[in-house]
């Protein structure tokens, strides 16, 4: 388990993740998967004529690509339970074709539950285009493991596999 456990986050930590270059590949196989097929994404045509003169990333897909960013950061690998919520989330800013975004995740706050093997953690994503502008900002609300529940975690997977200790 690589993964931080509850009591391994301080409130005030940043992270900024790599970078990713959004595709118009992306943006279709988004459509397709969504349903969503609104011409703003998929019609070249009438996005030129829309204020925005060009075809944008569904606003959705760029929540999804928070979501995927904040994991290759691993360090919540092996030791979420659960995503508890999304909040306060806003779209500030339209992301293009070609744009390339990397997210800025701030810890807000990380407490123990009444639970002794779990705790909540709250972070401020900020997905973040190349020209450092904040286009899509929001909470996102994360059930952790504690350290007692990851090492429990860790001696039943030892259990089951037949290595008592």
């Amino acid at each position: 388990m690589r993964g931080k456990c509850i009591e391994d986050f301080r409130i005030g930590q940043v992270d900024t993740t790599r970078s990713r270059t959004i595709t118009e590949t992306d943006v279709v196989m988004f459509s397709w998967l969504s349903g969503d097929t609104n011409p703003m994404h998929t019609d070249a045509e009438h996005a030129k004529r829309s204020p925005l003169g060009q075809r944008i990333a569904h606003g959705a897909l760029g929540l999804s690509i928070c979501t995927g960013l904040s994991a290759s950061v691993g360090y919540l690998e092996g030791t979420a339970i659960a995503a508890l919520g999304i909040d306060e989330w806003r779209y500030l800013e339209p992301i293009y074709f070609g744009d390339t975004v990397r997210l800025r995740a701030t810890v807000i706050s990380a407490r123990p539950t009444s639970k002794p093997d779990r705790g909540v953690l709250v972070r401020r994503m900020e997905l973040i285009n190349h020209h450092d502008e904040v286009v899509q900002s929001g909470l996102m609300t994360t059930m952790v493991l504690t350290r007692a529940g990851a090492e429990a975690l860790q001696k039943s997977s030892r259990v089951q596999a037949g290595g008592r200790q």
